[in-house]
């Protein structure tokens, strides 16, 4: 089956990057654009002026889906990651490009007839590699934390069989790195962990795994593990959060910033502690770190919400 337009389509690749325009790429961007795709070897590759640029938009997971928009010649296709709301940027998701070699078309629809699928797995580990047997060779490497996977049947000497788009054969990932989704809403307590578990993770702009990641990223990405589906961008996710009074944020509460006159532009995760702190995928620094909020950030701090 070919890619159209108009129809939806799954990420075939562990980590798939979303780019503005094709023609954006840069010499150092060849591992993020292969297949497999080599993400660590893309952040690792990168200088600190170099994992700012804005050439990328986000990241897309394994199995993640995306509307087929248009594909031109050359090897690429426009699509929208309709699992990462964006309503400022498109109604439909987030918009961008990805290579048509990291997207495989998406199966016909199931029959209802059939009953529901299996509830999906999903990575716990910050990054596993899936198997082309039970303890066999990799043939998947760099799996990413919230990836959801298709399970096809029980372990097999600790070893789960999922299903991957665009390949014939199940391939196995260790029972230890994946869990089923909660069936009751995560505590801020939950996510708040699982987003302390990429604590010193590259700071990437765009980034949406623990590869590398950004602000918004890293708050999209700890909830998503727990099935619940914030939008992608820190001012998005503003929108659709509580706010909280001044001195009533609680751990596992967003922190919100902007300049006077401008637009939010950074977010993190509240924290415990005197005084506000808060865990964030830190510009400046380069890494995923809490801290006290310096007094920049105070400056900065528009209000605290709630998920």
């Amino acid at each position: 089956m070919e890619l159209e337009p108009g129809r939806e389509a799954l990420v075939r690749v562990a980590v798939a990057t979303l780019w503005t325009d094709p023609g954006a790429t840069r010499p150092v961007d060849r591992p993020a654009l292969a297949v497999p795709s080599d993400t660590d070897g893309w952040i690792t590759g990168m200088d600190a002026a170099q994992r700012v640029g804005d050439c990328v938009l986000s990241q897309l997971l394994l199995g993640e889906r995306v509307l087929v928009t248009a594909v031109p010649p050359g090897g690429w296709a426009e699509v929208v990651a309709v699992e990462q709301a964006a309503p400022r940027r498109d109604p439909r998701g987030y918009p961008g490009w990805l290579p048509t070699a990291q997207l495989a078309p998406a199966p016909p629809t199931r029959d209802p007839r059939d009953g529901d699928p299996p509830a999906p797995l999903v990575v716990d580990a910050v990054s596993t590699d899936l198997r082309a047997a039970p303890g066999g060779p990799v043939a998947l490497p760099g799996v990413a934390l919230g990836t959801r996977l298709p399970p096809l049947g029980p372990a097999v000497g600790g070893w789960r069989p999922v299903r991957v788009p665009g390949r014939p054969d199940p391939l196995w990932v260790p029972e230890a790195d994946v869990a089923g989704l909660p069936a009751v809403a995560p505590s801020a307590d939950d996510v708040l962990a699982v987003a302390a578990r990429l604590r010193d993770v590259a700071y990437v702009w765009g980034g949406l795994s623990g590869h590398g990641i950004d602000c918004s990223g890293l708050v999209h990405l700890a909830w998503r593990r727990f099935g619940v589906p914030l939008p992608r961008d820190a001012d998005d996710q503003a929108a659709v959060t509580t706010p909280v009074p001044a001195g009533e944020e609680r751990p596992g509460d967003l922190y919100f910033f902007a300049r006077p006159g401008r637009g939010i532009h950074h977010v993190g995760l509240v924290t415990a502690g005197s005084g506000p702190r808060m865990l964030h995928a830190c510009y400046r620094q380069q890494r995923v770190l809490a801290e006290p909020l310096p007094p920049d950030r105070v400056a900065t701090l528009v209000g605290a919400h709630r998920v």
